[in-house]
């Protein structure tokens, strides 16, 4: 085998491997997001919400459900643009790069909305509910959710 289908099939075969974990990566990310987190066990199911909190939460939950699937479609199609740029070139090429950005933008955006639908449901508690919130939030981010 000549050096330069060596390295064309090594080149191919790595762009595949970082197709492929990036999906993998999206498909990870987007199951966390619809498995109930110990936040949402809390809220619900533990601190004794007021039926106004209750209604303000939801309200959220709902804007907050519309902002993640726009974003989780823009991830899923940043996705199928990486694909398609990585089969097009087998190469790391302009398009492949804008692929990538285009989706860690989307993850980014996501996390960003998460932190602000986190905060603001926090708003609605007591301070007495804030405290038990605020830990659970503390162990979710340090911890994994453990």
């Amino acid at each position: 085998m000549s050096v330069t289908r060596s390295i064309l099939l090594t080149l191919g075969l790595s762009l595949l491997l970082a197709g492929i974990g990036a999906w993998g990566g999206a498909t990870y990310v987007a199951h966390r997001m619809h498995a109930q987190t110990p936040l949402h066990e809390l809220v619900h199911a533990k601190l004794g919400l007021t039926a106004e909190q209750k209604t303000r939460i939801e309200g959220l939950e709902h804007e907050q459900a519309v902002r993640q699937e726009a974003l989780q479609a823009e991830m899923r199609a940043a996705n199928a643009d990486l694909s398609m740029a990585i089969s097009a070139s087998q190469a790391y090429t302009p398009e492949v790069q804008a692929a990538v950005d285009r989706f860690h933008h989307a993850m980014g955006e996501l996390q960003k909305q998460t932190i602000l639908h986190v905060l603001a449901m926090r708003a609605v508690l007591t301070p007495e509910q804030a405290e038990l919130f605020d830990q659970t939030v503390q162990r979710s981010l340090t911890a994994g959710g453990k």
